[in-house]
């Protein structure tokens, strides 16, 4: 076996390329180590030497463009860190390295089983809903046309703290939907996950990528296609699209009906039939998501404690000593000023406050007085996301709901690559819980009010594992960066957080 003469080469003083991973009809793909970055493992592609020519070299950068911008919107799209041409005038650029497995190959034995369908299903949405808002290209926001979605370009990585994670890949054919462009072409994709518009060369929007979302659906779902063509010709897959109805799914599946109506109506032959948004099928994905536990549940309660009393304690796992020491707690806090230091505004930030239990987490937060008490008797339910990469970054999420006065978001970002940062995490997951200080505009010299948010044993354990990771992973980039992927993952989420909160609370209600 010839060895690859790459191997060991170090690309633009920087990049030392290690080996080949993936080859396809553009080029190819290696592994290679950032030596500025202390060695950090990344992925290169090189553009075809056959493609030399001009309108594939502005192709291949299109390509990097797009997923640059589309990697700072979304972690479900592959990143791209650099573009460069190399000694002999090859076009290249730089992404993150994914070590994982494509549903191409997830899929080779057998389906997916429900729970995992829906949640990379999502991801590839997340994915998709970022390309279809569009990016800023030239000075003109441009929506993109993926035009290639099949399982071969989703990835499926295991984040160690996000869990399983599906980005998609190859953007390589995608379409840049400007305003007054003629977008009339010929045909590009894989013929099986062509939409029949796309097959005709129309001019093509969202719904044809919401088309191939819908063949790779039925193909996770089952390890079948749903439509198969006479041949594997142009033709014959032209007439599948086009006039073949997709096969019904097997009852042996045990699928619920409203998943097999979803898959069918994007599969729908003319796109005005089919979902206008993938926002609208991550809507109707999330329906068939398990509901809450009890412990789910258990954590959205929230103790209501006037300003002067204690946060309520179940007598049967407390004696009296914690009592008196969760009253001084609550005392020390009530007594606890604005720091001179933060300005007299409606902001929400974390600190640690040392109190005869040591050092506690508090969330303080500014209001005007006469919303303090509406807030103080909301239901509260906490959410934390954690990012290791550009920065190591929490953000810190508490929601207070109230079914007259509507939903208050209390976001806090914490740098854990920080002292405080550390402290306050590792806090937060020894004490299971903390307390949110309310304070009333213009008069600083007190906290007005006390609540208590807990927080589950699931998400302390994840606090403990994401302080000790972000001790030894270090910063490839700005903690801006890492703070805005938080926010959008966040924004993500909200909605499904608000509907759980209030299906909770009204669980809470019927079952007095």
């Amino acid at each position: 076996m010839n060895k690859d003469s790459n191997h060991g080469r170090l690309l633009a003083n920087r990049y030392q390329l290690c080996d080949l991973v993936g080859e396809g009809a553009m080029g190819r793909v290696y592994r290679a180590k950032d030596t500025v970055l202390g060695g950090v493992t990344v992925a290169i592609k090189f553009l075809s030497q056959a493609l030399l020519n001009d309108n594939m070299r502005d192709r291949f950068e299109r390509e990097a463009t797009i997923s640059a911008l589309l990697g700072e919107k979304s972690i479900h799209v592959v990143r791209v860190k650099d573009y460069g041409v190399d000694e002999t005038n090859i076009p290249f650029y730089v992404m993150e390295f994914l070590s994982g497995e494509s549903i191409n190959e997830t899929i080779c034995y057998q389906p997916l089983p429900l729970a995992r369908f829906l949640t990379l299903t999502r991801h590839v949405c997340f994915g998709l809903e970022s390309a279809h808002q569009g990016i800023y290209f030239n000075g003109e926001l441009c929506r993109i046309i993926h035009r290639d979605i099949k399982p071969s370009n989703i990835i499926v990585i295991q984040d160690p703290t996000l869990g399983e994670v599906a980005k998609i890949l190859d953007f390589g054919i995608a379409k840049l939907v400007q305003a007054n462009a003629n977008q009339t072409q010929s045909f590009m994709g894989t013929l099986a996950y062509c939409s029949p518009e796309q097959m005709e060369g129309q001019e093509l929007d969202n719904r044809s990528d919401i088309y191939s979302l819908g063949v790779m659906m039925y193909e996770m779902l089952t390890m079948d296609m749903p439509l198969l063509p006479q041949n594997s010709s142009f033709g014959g897959w032209y007439q599948a699209h086009h006039n073949f109805k997709p096969e019904s799914f097997s009852s042996r599946l045990n699928l619920p009906q409203g998943l097999q109506d979803l898959v069918f109506r994007c599969l729908a032959k003319k796109r005005e039939e089919r979902p206008q948004s993938v926002r609208e099928i991550i809507n109707i994905l999330e329906t068939f998501e398990p509901g809450f536990n009890q412990s789910s549940r258990n954590s959205l309660k929230h103790h209501q404690p006037n300003s002067s009393e204690a946060p309520t304690l179940d007598s049967d796992l407390v004696d009296d000593k914690t009592l008196t020491a969760e009253t001084s707690v609550t005392e020390i806090c009530l007594q606890t000023p604005w720091p001179k230091n933060k300005p007299l505004r409606k902001i929400v930030f974390a600190q640690l406050i040392d109190t005869y239990l040591g050092e506690i987490p508090v969330l303080c937060v500014m209001l005007e007085p006469n919303k303090i008490q509406n807030r103080v008797s909301s239901t509260s339910y906490n959410q934390f996301l954690y990012l290791n990469h550009p920065h190591p970054m929490l953000l810190w999420v508490t929601l207070l709901y109230n079914r007259e006065h509507g939903p208050k978001w209390l976001s806090c970002y914490l740098d854990l690559k920080s002292h405080k940062g550390q402290q306050i995490c590792r806090a937060l997951s020894s004490e299971g819980k903390y307390r949110i200080l309310f304070y009333a505009l213009n008069e600083p010299q007190h906290c007005k009010h006390i609540a208590s948010s807990p927080i589950n044993a699931r998400n302390c354990k994840m606090l403990e594992q994401w302080a000790n990771l972000s001790q030894v992973t270090r910063s490839v980039g700005e903690i801006k960066m890492s703070k805005g992927i938080l926010k959008q993952e966040l924004e993500k989420l909200k909605e499904k957080i608000l509907t759980k909160v209030k299906s909770s609370k009204m669980s809470d209600v019927n079952s007095q």
